[in-house]
Formats: structure tokens, C-alpha cells, sequence
């Protein structure tokens, strides 16, 4: 029986009805959520990504301003506008696009944006508040990743999870919200690929996640009957996007499944949207 495709966009928009209730309230007292994007140079798939974000944004009564810096410009410029802007009561909110340029410190950057203006959630206080188990402005993948998995219904404790990925944004983070919830929870990366190990840990994974950027790398035979599969992976093949996971295999096996596109992607914009909002109220108090 093939899984039930759990749909992204039908649970961003009931974030961001949520959001709009709230942005209103807030306008109310005086208190009007922005969010400051920092763009570096043309990068094509940046350029859709900033005008989705500012779509988004705009929908639900967020103001959204873009900050576009030429290609060679240089990490001091960019350290003194972030300070400029973390010091701007009317900023709620702060997200630095990536890629940036390779002369470019983008972790560096990232580090001085205010905890309390990090849109992304990937601050170093912001990502430690994770490692409590608090997170209040939490990193929006990973955060997307729990809200997918969480509409499924299904009972987390002593579930079997596999991460595959540890990114410092997705993998990581998911992982210790994951383990918050008492699932215990396996990571594999690139050294488990080289090993030949990855199909092994795949099978037993009740919970598998996926986000590495390679194109159908779990084969769908592996996927162990009845998981729940979120794919994080965005690649494009042969003018298609397709995730991380073989989906037209796996679907027949998994029990709940995110499609690529549609599933992680319009959840992650959502939680931005979130934390900016989050953002706004944690400055009024």
C-alpha cells in the first residue's frame, strides 16, 4: 500500500494563517515584524529564493527588505552593516543569503547577527538553546523537519530514527531534537557512504531523514516497511527536481513520506516566517 504523502504546503499554510492572526495583534501594539535579507553578488537560485521569501513575507504582513552588496565586497563592509542593522530597533529580523563569495567568512558573519534578530535560527546561542531542548528561535530546516514528522501523528517515543546528513544547520540539530523526543537516533554521513554501511543503518530506520544534496542516494528498496521518510534533499536532474530518496520505490514501502517538491521546502519558509515573527515579540519585551 503505498504511503501517505505528507503535504508541505497544506501545513505551511496553517502556520502561516496561525502568523497572520498573530502579525495583526502585534500591529495592534504598535509592534511591526521586518525581516532584513543580505544578499552577496547574482546567484541565480538566490534571486528565486529572496523573491519567495519576500512573496511569503509580504502575504501574511511581514515587511521584507532586501540588502544586495556587489560580489567583491568585503567582509568588513559586511560585519559593519549586520552590527548597523543588529542595532536597528525597526529590524526584526536578519538572514544572510547563502552562497557567498569565497573570500567571504559566511560562519563568521553568521555569528554576529544578533541571537535575538536570527531569523535562521543558526546562531551559535541560538543553535546551543537547541542542546537544551529550548529552542526559541530554532534553525528552520530542522524545525520543518520536526513540525513534517509531527503531523503524522504517530507516537515518537523509543521510535529507531536514522539522520543521514550532519550539517551544522540540519543534520545536527535534528538530531538532538530528535533525541529530545526520546527516539533513539542514528547519523550517518560520508564516511558511512565509503564504508558501504548506509543500507544497513537505512533498514532499521522506523524515522529516516534525508539531507545530503545528492539525487536518488537512498535507494528505495531500503526504506524499511511502514518509516516515516522526510526528504531534506533538493537536487535537479534532467530538469526535474527530486530529492535524496528513490521516491517511486520508497513511497511503496514507507508509510509517510515527504515529496520533493512540495514537502520540507514550503515548511522551512514557514518557520522563517515564524521566527521573524518570534523576533519581533522577543524585542518588545
Amino acid at each position: 500500500m503505498a504511503a501517505t504523502l505528507i503535504d508541505g504546503r497544506k501545513i505551511a499554510g496553517e502556520i502561516k494563517e496561525k502568523l497572520t492572526e498573530e502579525i495583526k495583534m502585534l500591529k495592534e501594539k504598535g509592534v511591526s515584524p521586518s525581516l532584513s535579507s543580505i544578499q552577496v553578488g547574482e546567484d541565480p537560485g538566490t534571486k528565486v529564493y529572496v523573491r519567495s521569501q519576500k512573496k511569503s513575507c509580504e502575504k501574511i504582513g511581514i515587511e521584507y527588505n532586501l540588502h544586495q552588496f556587489k560580489e567583491d565586497v568585503s567582509q568588513k563592509e559586511l560585519e559593519d552593516f549586520i552590527n548597523h542593522l543588529n542595532q536597528d530597533k525597526k529590524v526584526s529580523g536578519i538572514i544572510l543569503q547563502m552562497p557567498l563569495p569565497s573570500h567571504i567568512d559566511g560562519r563568521g558573519l553568521q555569528r554576529i547577527i544578533s541571537s535575538q534578530k536570527d531569523a535562521e535560527g543558526i546562531s551559535p546561542a541560538n543553535m546551543g538553546m537547541v542542546v537544551y531542548a529550548r529552542p526559541i528561535l530554532g534553525p528552520c530546516t530542522a524545525m520543518a523537519v520536526m513540525e513534517l514528522i509531527k503531523s503524522t501523528g504517530v507516537k515518537l517515543y523509543g521510535k529507531e530514527a536514522v539522520m543521514v546528513g550532519h550539517s551544522d544547520i540540519v543534520g545536527k540539530p535534528t538530531t538532538l531534537l530528535l533525541l529530545d523526543k526520546f527516539v533513539t537516533t542514528s547519523v550517518c554521513h560520508i564516511a558511512t557512504g565509503e564504508r558501504g554501511t548506509l543500507p544497513k543503518y537505512v533498514r532499521k530506520a522506523e524515522i529516516l531523514i534525508v539531507a545530503v544534496g545528492k539525487a536518488n542516494l537512498i535507494k528505495g528498496e531500503w526504506v524499511k516497511e511502514g518509516a516515516i521518510v522526510i526528504d531534506v534533499g533538493i537536487n535537479r536532474v534532467e530538469g526535474k527536481i527530486v530529492g535524496d530518496v528513490e521516491f517511486e520505490v520508497a513511497k511503496e514501502r514507507a508509510s509517510f513520506i515527504t515529496p520533493v517538491p512540495g514537502g520540507v521546502g514550503p515548511v522551512t519558509t514557514a518557520m522563517l516566517l515564524k521566527n521573524t515573527v518570534e523576533a519581533a515579540r522577543l524585542q518588545t519585551k
